[in-house]
């Protein structure tokens, strides 16, 4: 499904992306672990701690179509490599956030920072989605997945290092010198990228004035839409992946805020269980799809037990709860690596501009934790808070067994 004259083994490239997925990680972690710690510092209510997460995704509505249309201009390397550089600048903008104490500082660096996520993530996913055969593009990126999480999980380890995550006085002076760190790691990776071997590729049907097309089926069914919009599994499938980014950010940012909240030692560590049970679900996925299973089969397991478990989460016992919420880590593994591929395929020249409004679904990861922590407010209880995964889960469900194949009756396809 590639679109490249050279046929070259593409795995040095993915080792290069895998540290893509790493730092993305890493910094979304980096984030999580404030939630809590900021809100002891600035005595903030849970909906406004959580703004810090809504600052970061709230960037991926705003650039993420220019994202898309700068990567078309510059590449995916340059992109990544650019990326890194607003990356650094909003890490950067923490160390006088934390001088001066100034929360509305720390959510402009979050901002900052969400753009150079923004712009790293609607290069790197269809990368590793087109770099090879579309039915095994779950395969791919149920690897990058792993590596992403850790990096997620690694994050608040790090911060550890320095800070008390569980001390009731914060001393924001405290942060420095780990963000001193961190952006002089981020600007290493941002040269990293410039110089890396990405070669350049395009999907299928992406450069039809210099392919010759030999699916004649596909061509007239992309030739008969007018715009994006004419293409519903697409749409449904940016939808799905709001709700799943929201959900997502949700089980891996809280466990910390969770485990503080009923008591638990070394809050921490929680967030690493995630880790876990997702990195169990992604290495079925490697070894699984799509010898034994499809992508879209995996997508229901996952969809279908997700809405099972997020129940229990809010009835079951809180020491029970919480490792509940780690769990859905198993049930959320598969829910990017195959919604993805689903949602771009069959979309020929449209696959830049596809691809750039399903990164503009991250924003879910704003408005869904924010919708937790004002649910937390108002009861006064993190564990009924959960029960937005619910709803969120039977979306991703309903695209598991109708969305991902509706408009596209037309063309024959199985993934």
């Amino acid at each position: 499904m590639i679109m490249n004259k050279n046929n070259s083994n593409y795995f040095l490239p993915l080792v290069f992306v895998g540290i893509m997925f790493f730092a993305i990680g890493f910094s979304l972690g980096i984030n999580g672990l404030l939630i809590p710690y900021l809100k002891k510092a600035f005595y903030l209510s849970s909906a406004d701690s959580y703004l810090i997460i809504s600052a970061t995704f709230s960037a991926f509505i705003v650039f993420g179509y220019p994202a898309g249309l700068l990567i078309q201009k510059i590449g995916y390397r340059k992109g990544m490599s650019v990326s890194f550089v607003l990356f650094s600048i909003g890490l950067a903008l923490f160390i006088p956030s934390a001088k001066f104490a100034s929360f509305p500082l720390f959510l402009l660096a979050s901002f900052v920072s969400g753009a150079g996520n923004t712009l790293l993530q609607a290069a790197v996913n269809p990368y590793v989605t087109i770099c090879g055969p579309i039915e095994s593009a779950a395969r791919r990126i149920s690897i990058m997945t792993i590596i992403n999480r850790s990096g997620w999980a690694i994050a608040p380890i790090f911060l550890a290092l320095f800070l008390n995550i569980s001390q009731i006085t914060v001393s924001l002076q405290d942060m420095l010198v780990p963000f001193y760190i961190i952006v002089g790691v981020f600007i290493m990776l941002g040269v990293l990228a410039w110089f890396a071997p990405l070669p350049e590729i395009k999907a299928k049907g992406e450069d039809v004035e210099n392919e010759i097309d030999e699916d004649i089926a596909l061509t007239t069914f992309v030739n008969s839409k007018k715009s994006i919009l004419g293409f519903p599994h697409l749409l449904l499938g940016v939808l799905a992946l709001f709700f799943y980014i929201g959900l997502d950010t949700i089980i891996f940012v809280t466990p910390v805020d969770f485990a503080n909240t009923i008591g638990l030692a070394n809050p921490e560590t929680y967030t690493m269980h995630t880790v876990y049970a997702i990195a169990l679900g992604c290495i079925m996925g490697i070894l699984l799809v799509p010898n034994v299973i499809s992508q879209t089969t995996a997508l229901k397991i996952c969809a279908v037990s997700g809405s099972v478990i997020s129940v229990l989460v809010v009835i079951m016992p809180t020491h029970i709860a919480i490792h509940l919420v780690s769990l859905l880590g198993f049930s959320s593994s598969m829910v990017w690596p195959a919604v993805w591929p689903l949602a771009i395929s069959h979309l020929g020249k449209y696959t830049k501009v596809g691809s750039s409004l399903l990164v503009i679904a991250i924003v879910g990861g704003a408005i869904i934790p924010l919708a937790f922590g004002w649910l937390k407010d108002i009861t006064g209880n993190i564990q009924l808070a959960y029960w937005i995964l619910f709803p969120s889960f039977l979306v991703i469900t309903f695209y598991a067994f109708i969305g991902y194949k509706m408009g596209l009756k037309r063309v024959k396809f199985q993934l």
